[in-house]
């Protein structure tokens, strides 16, 4: 059995396809293993093509059944057909019918693309090549089609039957005990955004009448028992429809709006036309057994898919490059969603912690690429946080360049100009300077260029002319390229507030650095300020500039822009932990348990009080942005912005000990903090973001108390795990006792893990928590979980619960001095490669930093990656993640 060797796809490479396939009908006969699959295309050939081509429609370990063209079998010297691809060698060069028949077993689909069987249900995933496992096809996304589908299956098995678009004729196949419904969508679309879903589903609806005046009907379906867990994805479905409406003007189109949850599922959800198809996790919520930041995701992860029926589904790409076009502008406009339903301050620290932990390191190592990379091999492989995220903040640098009235003009352009379309990059940048007359050729190159900008800030004083100069250098990773446009939201602020200052380059609050290195000065500045810089994260760069903790601590007090204000804590908290962590003392063994060492100095001191002033004052007025403020970096942050020899356990330890301070210095200010934010006695859960705050700064404290006195936090936690009348409480207790080894770690743990036995999304968070404990014998405690009749490699969410969660949440022991950690997950994509190559590849992500730690384990982490990618049998999908990691990407040139 030999490794796939993945082809290199190239976007200088791209032409239109020869032929084009204007409508599909389609006959599934659904059935556990002999899935029968009819598909009559309506071929023509493209003008733009080639003439004379042959026809070359993409496979997936598909049984070819019947081919005719026009009604008549194809003789067998007509046509070339493998498990992998059919060729029709002559096509005629007029439009023609062409029939294939195909034959599949959906139950044998562990790979969980193209159609496949689990739990009972019948769900389809065809999002990038997926199609390709149903029917032979043109599987590419510029090649738009309307869409046909009749679906026929056991109404036992299956009384559900769903499909894109509108519902049509529907009934009973006489004398079999099948039934069959049919569904067309009037809307071309490419064959990535098909989808069927066929099993016994329980629905909860409600009606919507669009601004157009459209009645559609909106549906949600899930497993039987559990609908009155997705009433609120059902509302959060309502508003989407709504605030797309009223924020970018764009109503639906269609009868019905159908959304199912499944619980096998690669993704997290998936935008298919009229049929949104969501892993289980991003719809049931109760409180019972959805936490707070579930809530929020469901509402995210609805949105996102709804809002794709315009950026995705309407107007589609042109092919995978672009892929950006579709998922960053869809992140954006899921993030203003988002912002606009909570506070609007707190989820955009939100959106920034997880640009930085996920895409700044990405953008550091051998994984990065462009927004829009030039080439690939394996395009499941590039659904990443630089295509989401950092694609999500070029949008919002275009709105913060033109502003909202030319931004709002330019998106209706781009829809209107595109509709029915498969678009690029340029196509919605031309839209932009079209309406706002703003040259963007510049801005482009941010499409262009993989890595993280960094931005150095120096500014000077002269107290006798009242002016202040500040002088900005952009520096970019390879340090050669023309400087990109980077906006740069800023401010002063002294020693009691904002200073009220002028500068003429400075448009409302924004400065726009378009060269390599500038200079701007400010007039009307008494006092020495201290300038607060990318206010909002005006742009996706790490910023560098000489500020002491005092300046910084006056931004927490002082600033207008709340996150800057959190970002100066967190930077003087930052400062402590790497100071700590590369002090020579922090190198000698054992001294995590030595006392002696938690000894804060004057600089932590000065950091607590500034806290402990900061709750006193504002704690209670805004609960969520206070329990922010109050958290510190991540190890992983940590680890980032060291960027090489990173020891995790050095991290691990200076994070701790600046914890245990902090606790021990803010102790008097806790529990009557706690008490002040609990809700009153019988008081109804609240899934809105006030209630939330205040559960997230309560257990914020909870947590720093369990550092602070282990056994005061294990009687307060095991108080409020008994007591608690939510998952977001009684997860915050449980992750606490399972912080502080004992007996009552072990009880809780046990005791949670019978009590929720049967509900598989919880058990995906006792799963993770227990992966997560920074202590040696993690190994063997996830080597028993792997044993434990819950866990099955067959499904993704468990494995990104143990393994993932491992890998990402628990440094010290995934990047272990004596390699067992790497070893420890190499072995599970090894063994998850032979069933599900997608989720292998996703883990194997996880190794993507490790060329940045200290020289003996980065070596142990390369021993490893070289023995797995010299194992004969690899998948494209992990073979392309491995070569990457080890050489570094191919999209760099």
């Amino acid at each position: 059995m030999r490794t796939e060797t993945p082809q290199t796809i190239r976007l200088e490479d791209y032409r239109p396809s020869d032929h084009l396939i204007d409508r599909v009908d389609l006959d599934i006969r659904l059935a556990p293993h002999d899935t029968r699959v009819s598909a009559t295309l309506a071929v023509r050939p493209n003008p733009a093509g080639v003439p004379g081509a042959p026809l070359v429609l993409d496979g997936d370990e598909l049984t070819l059944l019947g081919l005719a063209l026009d009604g008549q079998a194809l003789p067998a010297d007509a046509f070339a057909a493998s498990p992998g691809g059919l060729t029709l060698h002559a096509p005629p060069q007029r439009p023609f019918t062409l029939t294939v028949e195909t034959q599949i077993d959906p139950t044998a689909n562990t790979k969980l693309m193209g159609l496949y069987r689990s739990g009972g249900v019948y769900c389809t995933q065809c999002e990038a090549d997926g199609f390709r496992r149903i029917t032979y096809f043109l599987d590419r996304p510029d090649v738009l089609s309307v869409y046909t589908t009749r679906i026929e299956a056991d109404r036992e098995e299956a009384p559900v039957l769903l499909g894109n678009g509108d519902p049509g004729e529907a009934g009973a196949v006489p004398g079999t005990g099948r039934h069959f419904a049919v569904w067309h969508d009037p809307h071309p679309k490419p064959a990535y955004l098909f989808a069927l879903v066929g099993g016994r589903l329980d629905r909860v609806s409600a009606p919507f009448t669009t601004m157009e005046g459209r009645a559609v009907t909106v549906a949600v379906y899930v497993e039987p028992g559990k609908g009155p867990r997705a009433d609120y994805a059902l509302d959060a479905v309502l508003r989407s429809m709504r605030w797309d409406e009223a924020a970018f003007g764009r109503p639906y189109d269609l009868a019905v709006f159908n959304v199912v949850a499944v619980s096998d599922f690669n993704m997290g959800a998936m935008e298919n036309k009229g049929l949104n198809i969501f892993n289980d996790k991003y719809v049931l919520a109760d409180p019972e057994t959805a936490t707070d930041t579930d809530y929020a995701n469901i509402e995210a992860v609805i949105a996102h898919e709804y809002f794709h029926n315009w950026s995705g589904n309407r107007v589609t790409c042109r092919d995978w490059f672009q892929l950006c076009l579709k998922e960053g502008l869809t992140v954006f406009r899921d993030q203003e969603f988002s912002s606009d339903m909570r506070s609007r301050a707190v989820h955009r620290i939100g959106e920034v912690r997880t640009l930085r932990a996920r895409q700044f390191p990405e953008d550091a190592g051998p994984l990065a690429h462009p927004v829009r990379p030039r080439a690939y091999a394996e395009i499941n492989n590039f659904y990443t946080a630089t295509v989401y995220e950092k694609g999500a903040e070029i949008v919002r640098m275009i709105r913060t360049l033109l502003g909202p009235a030319a931004f709002r003009a330019g998106m209706d352009r781009y829809f209107s100009e595109n509709d029915g379309r498969a678009a690029t990059v340029e196509d919605f940048l031309s839209a932009f300077a079209a309406e706002s007359g703003r040259d963007l050729s510049a801005f482009a190159r941010w499409y262009e260029r993989p890595g993280t900008p960094r931005v150095s800030a120096a500014g000077s004083h002269d107290a006798q002319t009242g002016r202040y100069t500040l002088s900005l250098r952009q520096s970019l990773p390879g340090g050669d390229g023309a400087p990109l446009v980077i906006p740069v939201a800023l401010g002063l602020v002294g020693a009691a507030g904002p200073l009220e200052a002028t500068c003429e380059r400075v448009r409302d609050g924004v400065f726009v650095l378009e060269a390599a290195s500038d200079t701007i000065t400010f007039a009307g500045v008494a006092e020495p300020p201290v300038p607060s810089l990318f206010r909002g994260f005006s742009a996706p760069v790490r910023l560098e500039m000489d500020l002491g903790d005092a300046e910084r601590l006056t931004l927490l007090r002082h600033d207008t822009d709340p996150f800057n204000r959190w970002q100066a804590a967190q930077s003087v908290a930052m400062r402590l932990i790497l100071d700590r962590a590369t002090a020579r003392a922090q190198e000698a063994e054992g001294a995590e348990g030595a006392e002696g060492a938690e000894e804060a100095g004057p600089a932590a001191a000065a950091y607590a009080a500034a806290l402990g002033a900061f709750l006193d004052a504002e704690a209670l007025a805004d609960p969520a942005f206070a329990a922010l403020v109050l958290g510190l970096p991540g190890e992983g942050d940590v680890a980032n912005e060291m960027g090489r020899d990173v020891d995790p356990d050095a991290i691990h330890r200076a994070r701790q000990a600046l914890r245990r301070h902090l606790g021990r210095s803010l102790r008097g200010r806790l529990d009557p903090l706690r008490a002040a934010l609990a809700p009153a006695a019988g008081a109804p859960f609240s899934p809105d973001a006030a209630s939330a705050g205040r559960r997230a700064l309560a257990n914020a404290a909870l947590d720093l108390l369990g550092i602070a006195d282990p056994e005061a936090g294990t009687q307060a936690a095991e108080a409020q795990l008994a007591a608690a009348t939510n998952m977001t409480d009684r997860l915050a207790a449980l992750s606490v006792l399972a912080q502080i080894p004992g007996p009552a770690r072990e009880r809780a743990l046990e005791a949670f893990g019978e009590r929720y036995a049967d509900e598989p999304l919880v058990l995906d968070k006792w799963f993770a928590l227990q992966a997560t404990i920074p202590e040696a014998g993690t190994l063997e405690r996830i080597a028993r979980l792997r044993r434990h009749p819950a866990f099955a490699m067959t499904n993704p969410n468990r494995v990104r619960a143990l393994i993932g969660s491992f890998g990402l949440g628990n440094p010290t022991q995934f990047a272990r001095a004596d390699g067992a950690g790497f070893a420890l997950l190499a072995e599970t994509v090894e063994a998850l490669d032979r069933v599900n190559p997608q989720i292998a590849a996703k883990l194997l992500t996880t190794f993507g930093s490790w060329r940045m730690l200290e020289p003996a384990r980065s070596s142990r982490a390369g021993e490893i990656l070289s023995r797995m990618q010299a194992r004969p049998g690899l998948s494209r999908d992990v073979t392309d993640i491995l070569a990457r990691t080890l050489a570094g990407s191919l999209t760099h040139s």
